[in-house]
């Protein structure tokens, strides 16, 4: 399968998440269900965590986080494994999961708008349109229900700026691999969120139960983060990241076909508003000269794109690769979008 097609399947397993959530919800209280879903991901994702793991010890040595991607690591576990998924589950609860499927795509206005609020980023006309009706979608699904889909509206609205912390703090995080940030999020907001519920509900899950959410955590979750990475090491992020955009649409879609739900003008319009909207981010560059300052860290890069010309002891450098590796001070100019090398006022 090419990357293309695993971006698709990853996408394919994270809209899956809600219709399955839907259901599980009904027998499992939200806390708890979070913290199996997260536990499932940390599971899922575990075997490319080791394997970064064990190539960047190898390459590089073993190296402490410091302080700042801890705190970046810290915030994305509360606010990305503990808040968002919780405030989700608690829509759920409020609207069918078509609805709460379609608001999600609300995360990707949330990111952008964040991203120009708090993490120096550059968001132009069309990118300000895109945000604009992404809200707009959100409001025709949300309204349509009367107050509880209101409530639901506001709490996916929640999760959804939660989530976009979250993405701009781990694509910050250049000391770990993304699986490795996945399964420490999963292990500690897992274990909170789950700790937490049976603190708050007696317990009463059955164990069929249990085993299915952490069935859904571990392929809707984990193995779809996976494969939307090894997508991304070959399309590119950007690439890949408008086919992962496809994953509410597909989520909506199971609830119509596997729920039962209704599909009502307010969903087609969304779906409409919600494309455009997230054409638009995509879009969405700029180009001037910027000046990049000499750092050290750790992500998936190749040798082609302008910004990695560092030496492999001799040796040609695979297409693409993970390790550490420094970058010395740079002055030139580029179409570019917010990645790890492109975050900047002008």
């Amino acid at each position: 399968m090419g990357a293309l097609g695993l971006a698709l399947v990853a996408a394919l397993l994270f809209g899956a998440s809600t219709p399955a959530s839907k259901l599980l919800i009904a027998n499992i209280p939200p806390f708890q269900l979070a913290g199996l879903l997260y536990l499932g991901a940390a599971l899922g994702t575990l075997p490319a965590a080791l394997r970064d793991r064990a190539r960047s010890g190898a390459q590089h040595g073993r190296r402490p986080l410091d302080a700042a991607n801890l705190r970046r690591l810290w915030g994305s576990i509360v606010l990305g494994g503990i808040v968002g998924p919780v405030l989700v589950l608690l829509a759920l609860q409020r609207a069918d999961s078509s609805s709460v499927a379609l608001l999600l795509n609300l995360e990707m206005a949330a990111t952008a708008a964040l991203g120009v609020a708090c993490f120096r980023e550059h968001l132009g006309r069309s990118g300000w349109s895109g945000v604009c009706l992404g809200l707009a979608a959100g409001a025709a699904v949300s309204l349509q229900g009367g107050w509880p889909g209101a409530s639901a509206g506001l709490l996916v609205g929640g999760a959804c700026v939660a989530w976009g912390l979250d993405n701009h703090l781990t694509a910050l995080i250049d000391a770990l691999s993304p699986a490795q940030a996945t399964v420490c999020k999963g292990v500690v907001a897992g274990g909170f969120n789950f700790g937490l519920g049976l603190l708050l509900e007696p317990v009463s899950l059955a164990l069929v139960d249990g085993l299915l959410a952490g069935l859904v955590g571990v392929l809707c979750y984990g193995l779809s983060i996976v494969l939307y990475i090894v997508s991304a090491q070959h399309l590119g992020a950007t690439r890949a990241q408008v086919a992962f955009a496809s994953a509410p649409f597909l989520g909506a879609g199971l609830s119509f076909v596997f729920l039962g739900e209704s599909l009502g003008w307010e969903h087609l319009l969304a779906a409409g508003l919600l494309a455009a909207g997230v054409l638009l981010l995509v879009l969405d560059r700029h180009e001037h000269e910027h000046e990049h300052p000499a750092l050290e860290h750790v992500h998936s890069h190749r040798h082609d794109d302008g910004h990695h010309e560092h030496a492999h002891d001799g040796q040609a450098a695979p297409r693409r690769h993970t390790h550490r590796h420094r970058h010395e001070r740079q002055v030139h100019a580029h179409r570019h979008l917010p990645d790890l090398h492109h975050r900047h006022r002008h």
